[in-house]
């Protein structure tokens, strides 16, 4: 890739990025903060905490943010935290933005709210995940403690801080339909992630043969936490003998799987499929479906 190709490729990330922190705002200020529908992470949060010190949602999300983001940068580096912390900045300034001069628009009505609102969300989240970024709060939080506690999965981890942040909104604000409101925007955000960001494949199939096997299986292992099997095949060509790395994997790990691949070696090849369904550890159960 040439520097004028990365550039453009840069500048377009950055562009959607900003789309979707556009998105995640309108969803936020217009939808869900307007009907106390708290979906979850630091934007449920920010959203129940503006409700006893009203100095904007966007505003509560940055300041949130802020020690997150210095763990982000200790953690991980610069290189991965700088565009987090430009789609952390947007949100921000985008969500108090048009709570402040479009109010005119905001939708009371809970249903449309948790629908629509959700969906912007998770709309917003996409597209930013698309481009390597991430819109900070939790998926910072999510890493970090996945590095002490491998042990934990990270969807148990994801749930857990979502049912501790709607259960306090709904003490807070003591409404037990925003609780339930609040599950249902949960949801709804999640499934909108999936479809956004795999479209409607259950799991994905990766086969990769390379020189540098070894390499891609440990990231693989330790970054993503997921499974790996070498077999051995021997190109038709060359008769050279090779290893072949063959991992099934969930389909929102997909995309960092692929980019651990092009980082590694950008000359290996690889066959990205889908898998309706995978049964054994970390994933389903065949005895439980057939209960």
């Amino acid at each position: 890739m040439t520097y004028v190709e990365k550039i453009t490729k840069k500048g377009t990330d950055y562009f959607l990025i900003t789309v979707g922190s556009l998105l995640y705002a309108i969803g936020t200020s217009i939808f869900n903060d307007p009907n106390n529908i708290a979906p979850g992470g630091l934007t449920g949060a920010a959203i129940v905490l503006n409700r006893i010190f009203p100095i904007g949602t966007g505003t509560w999300f940055m300041v949130m943010n802020i020690p997150i983001l210095f763990l982000a940068i200790y953690k991980f580096g610069i290189r991965f935290t700088i565009s987090t912390v430009y789609a952390t900045v947007t949100n921000s300034i985008f969500t108090d933005i048009i709570a402040r001069y479009y109010g005119q628009y905001v939708v009371k009505d809970v249903i449309l709210g948790v629908i629509f609102g959700s969906a912007l969300v998770a709309l917003g989240i996409g597209i930013t995940f698309k481009c390597h970024a991430t819109t900070g709060g939790t998926d910072v939080i999510i890493k970090v403690l996945r590095q002490k506690y491998p042990h934990i999965k990270t969807g148990v981890l994801f749930l857990l801080i979502d049912i501790f942040v709607i259960m306090f909104a709904g003490f807070v604000l003591k409404d037990i339909k925003v609780v339930l409101y609040s599950l249902l925007g949960v949801m709804i955000t999640s499934y909108v992630i999936d479809f956004v960001l795999y479209g409607r494949d259950g799991a994905k199939l990766i086969y990769i043969i390379s020189d540098k096997t070894d390499i891609i299986t440990a990231r693989l292992l330790e970054e993503l936490d997921v499974g790996a099997t070498h077999m051995f095949g021997q190109g038709a060509y060359s008769g050279e003998d090779k290893k072949v790395i063959l991992c099934a994997i969930k389909k929102r790990l997909s995309p960092l799987a692929e980019d651990i691949v092009r980082e590694e070696d950008p000359d290996a090849f690889m066959i990205v499929t889908s898998a309706s369904e995978i049964f054994g550890e970390g994933y389903k159960s065949y005895f439980d479906e057939r209960i």
